[in-house]
């Protein structure tokens, strides 16, 4: 694993943190059910703010790339905390950067893979493409190929 990996905490109230990004699908001890705890809880908007200085992203950009209206992003910013259907998405956007700089061997790298259109997802750009579960189970099987040398 890298060392110069940061870290980051997905907070539920009552939740120990969730290393990021990545942590959650691979390396974080704690049952899938603790996860959707966390998620159901939702987490923290400071860490929607750590996904988008991850991505090097303007918020805005990356909320919409996460299907937030505006206006959401609003009141979620006030309140400190994101629902559940957001937490599960910000958590799926770590995976894959977790996944990308594993991969792909650090954080620029990564960055510029998920903004660009890949060959292998038809031409999208990977992070469009997970915009649903869907999609980001194929950006991630397009790494796990890229990571073990399959043309795609």
């Amino acid at each position: 694993m890298m060392s110069h990996m940061k870290t980051a905490a997905f907070k539920s109230p009552k939740a120990k943190p969730i290393r990021k990004p990545g942590a959650a699908a691979k390396n974080d001890p704690r049952s899938p059910r603790d996860l959707v705890k966390v998620v159901q809880d939702g987490i923290a908007f400071s860490e929607l703010e750590t996904l988008r200085t991850d991505l090097d992203l303007p918020l805005d950009q990356l909320a919409a790339k996460l299907g937030m209206a505006r206006a959401t992003l609003h009141r979620r910013k006030l309140s400190g905390r994101l629902g559940p259907d957001e937490s599960d998405k910000v958590l799926r956007f770590a995976r894959l950067v977790g996944q990308a700089e594993q991969v792909l061997g650090g954080g620029d790298e990564a960055r510029q893979w998920l903004s660009y259109p890949q060959h292998g997802l038809g031409g999208a750009v990977p992070l469009d493409y997970a915009r649903t579960e869907v999609g980001a189970r194929e950006v991630e099987n397009l790494l796990g190929r890229i990571e073990h040398g399959v043309y795609s």
